[in-house]
């Protein structure tokens, strides 16, 4: 579907946004030009309401409840769709410029949305842990036991602190060993911190009474800095049980839908926490607002799943040897972790920042919310009509829907957003790297940027500027001059007008391609990079790469090498090949990932990474990096193996006492049959096991 398939409606919102409807009719090849209201929402509302038909787009997002109940209420239309052009574009120091940019994002915004993607459950009944320090545990559990259903665990000191009269929810003491799960689907372990397990006391006050030293209170714990053992309470709760000296250390576990965490220093410490797990800390308006929160996560939720996960070429590990560990390490929600060979995803934690996706150098992690096909198709629609509507130096401004009221800030307060800035809302930021970046150069775009608030986990920062060390190489080395990629940190809109306007433009690609991505990571990246480099200013045959990069080659070492072809079986990519013919090792350069495993794997550690783009024809073809000349039986003539790797074992078993016999030695350059032969020839009694 394209914008000629929409009922559009334009506003310049009170004439403050100069819209030209030739120039848009034009851009957007509408046969009759838009008719460019003032005030949708105000006196041309009913106007609004009588036209609007079918599949409506309406330009503007302040009035999307109200627009969007009129148009409902008319009953004319199958879907209506909302666009910001007036924070990003029409309000701005270039807004008579914008028209390129307004065309783009009204083609974008026209075009269906995508595909649905499979969803994760999840089930709360309400099993509220309220833990932290007994004051206010209490305070917020006596505050929500009417909502939920509450358990307070008090952790720290607690004597000194009375308890309440009345026994409405379980109260224990202790310090947490474990927190683990999510939404509905909590394990909390703790160790008892005191020998009075207040689940099973009474509040009898027996204890109380008889111990010499006072050491205990209306807390129902015991000081232990102040108790001498008399043991004088153990005696005078002998028939409730609730005190046990030996108890201090018992592990305790229970399941809970949701934990309220109120440590001064939470249990979950991951950037991203799961959901359901709140940890306001120390502060009552943070302590406030989590409890609100409490109330809507009591019920049956579903989110998307947000990754697709081929563990078939899968670079972490083969045969307990690791390789790559790019997704677990910057996943901030610690959703990511070893499994064997491969990775596993717990998807009820994982919250979609699309990172692993991102950092992932074979394209086994994917992101499918939405597919790297959904972006690129809304990118190439963004850049094509952007160019075809006269548009030049286009750079494409990803951000999330957090930096909405940023960029709305810098539309009012300051010069607005320039005419060349194009925003792309994602996901999340970290959802985007190399294959999208490239591919919008390929596109047009004269740069990328990234925007980032602050609220962004830290390991996010570093492999966004990581991959784009790697692309900027890349487009750099094919003479594409100036600063192609940057990561914006605007954590108010001074920043964000500082980094928007003080950013010259690279220059760009020439003739902007058609192609169209997919969702295999490294296919895409090739399409960019093949007609980046057909349209190169300086065409290259190879270009260095920053380390960790995800294309390069391998060295080997032939003088240690011993062509075992371990490093074969361990290259989950198939860049590494035998010969059944004759004994070669044989390497792809355009399907290494560069994840180590090779290198790892070699017995001999004859293999070196190399990192670069090899653009030639022949790095998509096999080519050999090592062959070795055939050892053959010195019996029969049967081959045996490599001359180096039948010399490399004569050489280490020579001092070996089993081979201290005349002839043994020889033996091992035979093959099996002739071996069996000349064992009977020269002894009497023959131990086939001992040979």
């Amino acid at each position: 579907m394209s914008i000629l398939d929409k009922n559009l409606h334009l506003c310049s919102c009170n004439g403050t946004m100069p819209l030209d409807a030739e120039a848009l009719a034009r851009a957007l090849k509408l046969v009759t030009p838009p008719t460019i209201g003032t005030s949708l929402c105000q006196r041309q509302l009913s106007q609004f309401a009588n036209g609007v038909t079918g599949d409506a787009l309406v330009a503007c997002t302040q009035e999307t409840r109200l627009l969007g109940e009129v148009a409902e209420e008319g009953g004319r239309t199958h879907a209506i769709h909302f666009v910001n052009i007036r924070e990003t574009g029409g309000w701005s120091a270039q807004a008579k410029a914008a028209t390129p940019k307004i065309a783009a994002l009204l083609a974008m915004a026209a075009l269906p949305d995508p595909d649905p993607v499979p969803g994760v459950s999840y089930k709360s009944g309400g099993q509220l842990l309220i833990t932290g320090p007994i004051d206010a545990a209490l305070h917020w559990a006596r505050a929500l036991e009417g909502q939920l259903s509450v358990t307070v665990l008090a952790t720290g000191r607690m004597t000194g602190m009375d308890l309440p009269a009345e026994r409405s929810f379980p109260v224990f003491s202790g310090e947490i060993n474990r927190v683990a799960g999510w939404l509905g689907a909590f394990e909390v372990e703790w160790r008892q911190a005191n020998p009075i397990d207040l689940d099973l006391c009474t509040r009898c006050n027996a204890c109380i009474e008889v111990c010499p030293e006072k050491a205990i209170d209306w807390s129902y714990q015991i000081d232990l800095e102040r108790c001498r053992s008399h043991r004088a309470c153990v005696i005078a709760c002998a028939a409730i049980g609730a005190i046990d000296f030996e108890r201090r250390d018992v592990v305790r576990a229970e399941r809970f839908d949701l934990v309220l965490d109120l440590q001064p220093t939470p249990q979950l410490r991951m950037h991203q926490l799961p959901q359901g797990y709140l940890a306001p800390g120390p502060d009552p308006m943070a302590q406030a607002q989590a409890v609100i929160s409490l109330a809507a996560m009591v019920g049956e939720f579903d989110k998307p799943k947000f990754f697709a996960y081929r563990p078939s070429i899968c670079a972490h590990s083969r045969s307990k040897k690791i390789g790559c560990t790019q997704c677990i390490d910057v996943c901030s929600a610690q959703a990511i972790s070893t499994d064997g060979d491969h990775v596993r995803v717990e998807p009820h934690l994982c919250m979609g920042c699309g990172a692993c996706a991102t950092v992932c150098p074979s394209g086994a992690m994917t992101y499918a919310y939405p597919t790297v096909a959904d972006t690129g198709r809304r990118l190439r629609t963004l850049l094509g009509t952007f160019t075809n509507a006269g548009g030049f130096e286009a750079c494409v401004l990803f951000h999330a829907e957090d930096a909405r009221s940023l960029l709305a800030n810098q539309a009012r307060r300051h010069r607005g957003i320039p005419a060349r800035f194009i925003p792309l809302e994602v996901h999340h930021v970290a959802s985007v790297g190399l294959d999208l970046w490239l591919a919008a150069l390929a596109y047009g775009a004269s740069q990328v940027a990234v925007l980032m608030t602050g609220d962004e986990a830290p390991q996010y920062r570093e492999a966004l500027l990581r991959e784009m060390r790697i692309a900027d190489a890349i487009a750099q080395g094919l003479g594409y001059q100036g600063e192609h990629f940057r990561v914006f940190e605007a954590t108010d809109h001074r920043a964000l007008d500082a980094a928007l306007w003080s950013w010259p433009a690279a220059l760009a690609v020439r003739s902007p391609a058609v192609f169209a991505l997919t969702n295999d990571k490294r296919a895409s990246a090739a399409f960019a990079i093949e007609h980046l480099s057909k349209h190169a200013p300086q065409p290259q045959r190879e270009i260095a790469l920053p380390a960790g990069s995800p294309f390069g080659t391998i060295v080997v070492n032939r003088d240690t090498c011993t062509m075992c072809l371990a490093c074969v079986g361990s290259c989950p990519e198939g860049a590494l090949l035998d010969n059944q013919e004759t004994p070669q090792l044989r390497f792809i350069e355009s399907k290494c990932v560069q994840c180590g495993l090779c290198a790892v794997t070699c017995p001999e550690q004859a293999i070196t990474l190399a990192p670069r783009l090899n653009l030639l024809p022949e790095a998509r073809a096999p080519q050999v990096v090592n062959e070795a000349a055939i050892f053959k039986c010195i019996t029969c003539g049967k081959p045996l193996g490599t001359e180096k790797l039948i010399s490399t074992m004569l050489a280490r078993l020579a001092g070996h006492s089993m081979f201290g016999e005349p002839g043994s030695l020889e033996r091992l350059k035979m093959c099996a049959d002739c071996r069996v032969i000349d064992l009977i020839k020269h002894e009497a009694s023959v131990d086939i096991g001992n040979v």
